[in-house]
């Protein structure tokens, strides 16, 4: 376990970001947005954005702290190795967890990185 994640890296490098956003799959919804691709590699490797259109820096940190806390409770669910990146929208910080966990088992649902089966277990 690294940074409280089962088996996960973050990604830093801005070239990973952009190869995700050209060549993986996404999925959209109100409050977040999800790339995903699968990965050689051992493990997953995950990104968060939040640009300057969600606020000033205190609604950032909070965007970025509800994914991460959406993410920790769903990355056990994940098998395979696989590159996640979450881009947070305007209404991110100031929804709940809960409704960010909603829509990001959702998205990962139907991008095929977590099954049924791990979405009713949580």
């Amino acid at each position: 376990m690294r940074n409280g994640f089962v088996n996960s890296q973050t990604i830093k490098e801005n070239k990973d970001f952009r190869r995700l956003y050209y060549r993986g799959k996404s999925k959209a919804s109100p409050v977040l947005v999800t790339y995903a691709m699968r990965r050689n590699g051992g493990g997953c490797r995950t990104g968060i954005t939040t640009s300057k259109k969600i606020g000033n820096a205190v609604a950032r940190n909070r965007s970025r702290r509800v994914i991460r806390a959406a993410y920790r409770e769903l990355s056990h669910s994940i098998s395979g190795s696989w590159d996640i990146v979450f881009v947070a929208r305007t209404g991110t910080s100031r929804v709940k967890m809960q409704d960010v966990h909603r829509a990001m088992s959702d998205h990962l649902l139907s991008l095929g990185v977590i099954n049924e089966l791990d979405k009713k277990a949580d």
